[in-house]
């Protein structure tokens, strides 16, 4: 793959994966709005894009073909250990762009640079360290 290919696709899929988590704390806040309700949106929209962003660059971006609970559950293991990073730095631009304005948009403003910037970091780690197997065999063989 080109890098310029690469680079929309994981671009679209990090774009996908960002409007899933934003739709899902739309979801959660519509239930409840208050300080509690923020965090469990914040929470549970993490873990829709992390979910459906696993699928994606397992598949995707890595080309990584195995499967089985034993490989999935490792490699997902590690996919969201490397996630905690750049979970901690989209976190703290949402909830920084949420204290400081007050108003979703600027919240989901914030939510957007947060996950952008969280995302290229995110690459690189899961590159190095979930896929690398996968990366190596596939340009082995080709």
């Amino acid at each position: 793959m080109t890098l310029g290919s690469l680079v929309v696709r994981y671009s679209a899929f990090a774009v996908v994966a960002t409007v899933a988590n934003l739709a899902a704390q739309r979801v959660v806040l519509a239930i409840n709005a208050s300080a509690l309700g923020f965090t469990a949106a914040v929470a549970v929209g993490t873990l829709v894009g992390l979910a459906i962003k696993y699928v994606l660059d397992k598949r995707w971006i890595f080309y990584d073909t195995a499967t089985g609970v034993q490989a999935h559950g490792r490699k997902f293991a590690l996919y969201t250990a490397m996630g905690v990073i750049t979970t901690a730095i989209f976190w703290g631009a949402e909830t920084a762009f949420w204290l400081i304005w007050r108003t979703d948009l600027m919240r989901e403003l914030g939510a957007c640079l947060g996950l952008a910037v969280g995302y290229v970091v995110k690459y690189q780690l899961d590159r190095r360290f979930v896929f690398a197997p996968a990366v190596a065999a596939s340009k082995g063989g080709a």
